[in-house]
């Protein structure tokens, strides 16, 4: 009976320590914040198509009829042609999908739209001078 005393003694006060402890205890020093980008590998393609999806959204949304789901539900396919002019500018030709208009579940029409970038300019040297500027040039619906 007296060695039971002891270990229950024992074990309380090994208890009372140890739960001491995980009161004292310090939440883990927060990690260096880092900017977002550092941990995603992001390409020109992505900051170029950053660039041109608000501008093809709102017309995929006009060539739809306004429809808002249009213009959220539409899905990038790729690049299909890309033309550098000599006014400094890009015409890119993209090939997009959007949910069908009729509601019909994992049906999808496909789209071409033609958007022209013309990048930020102001050089005598290569003749031009123009701002930024996105603009959908051409739409078909495939």
């Amino acid at each position: 009976m007296n060695i039971l005393k002891k270990i229950i003694v024992f074990v309380t006060i090994l208890l009372i320590f140890t739960t001491d402890n995980l009161v004292k205890a310090k939440p883990p020093e927060p990690k260096e914040i880092k900017p977002y980008a550092e941990d995603w590998y992001v390409t020109t393609e992505n900051i170029v198509l950053d660039i041109m999806f608000p501008v093809i959204d709102k017309r995929v949304i006009k060539e739809y009829g306004g429809k808002e789901a249009s213009g959220f539900g539409w899905q990038y396919r790729g690049i299909v042609n890309i033309v550098y002019n000599n006014n400094h500018s890009y015409d890119m030709s993209l090939r997009i999908q959007v949910p069908d208009t009729n509601k019909i579940p994992f049906k999808y029409a496909e789209d071409i739209v033609k958007v022209r970038v013309s990048p930020s300019c102001d050089s005598p040297k290569i003749g031009c001078s123009h701002g930024f500027k996105v603009e959908v040039l051409d739409y078909q619906h495939k």
